[in-house]
């Protein structure tokens, strides 16, 4: 079923690369500027590294987009791309060509089931998620006492100890020696 999926993008993205390269040529040959460049940030649903490279190298090789950027994902905000688009007639319909594309590239890499779920909108997600394999291990870092996040790094420099022991020292050892 995934084949189907593989071969049936790898078709779609052949017709947008012509579509592409029309747009960028008529942009260039015309007398007057068509080109309305713009630069999206593109939330991804994509959570793989193969996913997001992927994804990333199907909207470069589309003529008249190009990724400038990517911001790796939080706990709570997955990761995004930033795209620039030269021909861009709204955010909103840059927006819709991306998800599309998203759509087909997960439809290709997790079958159909699997790219309808990650369609569906983002839940708020916490440090302690135990959809996570590090949502386990927060638990045990604070639950021995251990502050986690940002301006309460865990362990030594940030880092947690196996076994949910922690190379900290207490803070007013640490103010002594300042």
């Amino acid at each position: 079923m995934r084949a189907w999926y593989t071969f049936t993008y790898v078709l779609w993205m052949i017709g947008e690369i012509v579509k592409g390269s029309f747009a960028v040529a008529a942009g260039v040959y015309s007398p007057r500027t068509r080109s309305s460049p713009a630069i999206v940030e593109y939330p991804l649903r994509a959570t793989t590294d193969l996913e997001i490279i992927a994804m990333a190298s199907s909207i470069t090789i589309t003529p008249g987009t190009l990724v400038v950027g990517t911001a790796h994902g939080t706990l709570e905000e997955g990761p995004s791309l930033f795209v620039h688009v030269l021909f861009a007639e709204s955010r909103e319909q840059v927006v819709e060509d991306l998800r599309e594309m998203e759509q087909r590239l997960l439809r290709a890499s997790r079958g159909k089931g699997g790219a309808e779920a990650a369609l569906l909108p983002r839940r708020s997600r916490s440090a302690a998620d135990e959809r996570f394999a590090d949502g386990r291990a927060v638990r045990r870092i604070r639950a021995a006492g251990h502050r986690t996040g940002p301006g309460g790094r865990s362990g030594a420099g940030g880092r947690s100890v196996p076994g949910g022991t922690s190379h900290e020292q207490p803070r007013e050892q640490e103010e002594d020696e300042r």
